[in-house]
């Protein structure tokens, strides 16, 4: 799998990490009074969200993987090739069009040489089929025409 693939991938699962851990911290928290100014007016029920050790305990390793990932791929972005300036780029591609054409050249002289053995032997074999004299028996150990 090529660079570009597996930076792709890491992102998904980035975001896979993220998606999953904004679910987990809305979902399984109780509601907190942040403001005395402001009332709780909702609750949740106990089963639907953790006590506050195990969810501190859950928040620490969701966070954990979110750093782990994050630098797998910075790592993969470090290990990716320096662009090439766009002046290189286009003498690679002068350079790449001139290999073309010459292997372009090279291909229609050998079709080309091809087509002309291939008419030679039609015709050597056209002469042989059409030659109104056959051999005939051999007599003496040679041949009559």
């Amino acid at each position: 799998m090529d660079r570009i693939t597996q930076l792709q991938n890491e992102i998904e699962q980035l975001l896979t990490i993220m998606s999953q851990a904004i679910q987990y911290l809305t979902t399984r928290t109780n509601f907190e009074q942040v403001s005395a100014a402001i009332p709780i007016t909702k609750s949740r029920n106990a089963d639907k969200f953790d006590p506050p050790d195990v969810f501190e305990s859950n928040k620490a390793e969701l966070a954990a993987d979110l750093v782990s990932k994050a630098k797998q791929v910075e790592v993969l972005i470090k290990s990716l090739p320096v662009p090439e300036s766009e002046e290189s780029q286009a003498l690679r591609f002068q350079k790449l069009e001139e290999e073309m054409q010459e292997a372009n050249e090279e291909y229609a002289a050998a079709l080309n040489r091809a087509k002309n053995l291939h008419a030679q032997v039609s015709e050597v074999l056209r002469e042989m089929l059409s030659a109104s004299e056959l051999p005939q028996p051999m007599e003496n150990g040679e041949a009559v025409y």
